[in-house]
């Protein structure tokens, strides 16, 4: 059985980023070798909707059978609130915690980047796509969230396909 881990966005914007790419792109070799199952998310599907076209070139090239979705599940939701709200994670965003209670829900490792200052910094980038998905969800109720999710799955083009 394939060790299934859960990938959050930074992670492939740090393919593209010269402090990371030393550890992103052997991780990404290992997954398109199939030695691993990743979990791609809701959360990461928005937040990727800005993300620059080799970002996003760098999802689609994932095969699908080695790419397990997952929804944002009203558990997630709740777990993503109360890490917020007891401040468990310390100083983050909401959609942080969402990726973090995603991850959790689904048992799964949950593989992250640290933002460092560069001319291009993919993953600073990412984190600024998150902080704009935070505000959004900031102001939503749970049953919002999961509608947005839901509806944004639909919508979107950006999925691992290869």
């Amino acid at each position: 059985m394939k060790q299934r881990i859960y990938i959050d966005t930074s992670v492939f914007g740090g393919h593209f980023d010269e402090e990371f790419k030393e550890h992103t792109i052997p991780l990404f070799d290992r997954i398109k070798d199939g030695e691993f199952l990743i979990l791609y998310s809701t959360v990461t599907q928005e937040e990727l909707d800005n993300a620059p076209e080799k970002v996003k070139e760098l999802v689609k090239s994932l095969r699908a059978d080695l790419t397990e979705f997952i929804e944002t599940t009203p558990e997630a939701v709740d777990l993503a609130t109360e890490y917020i709200s007891e401040k468990v994670v310390g100083q983050t965003s909401y959609a942080d915690c969402l990726h973090i209670a995603l991850a959790s829900v689904h048992q799964e490792n949950l593989k992250n980047m640290k933002t460092t200052e560069k001319t291009f910094d993919a993953v600073k980038f990412m984190r600024q796509q998150r902080e704009i998905l935070s505000e959004k969800l900031s102001k939503m109720t749970k049953e919002e969230i999961l509608e947005y999710f839901k509806k944004r799955n639909l919508e979107t083009a950006i999925k691992p396909c290869a």
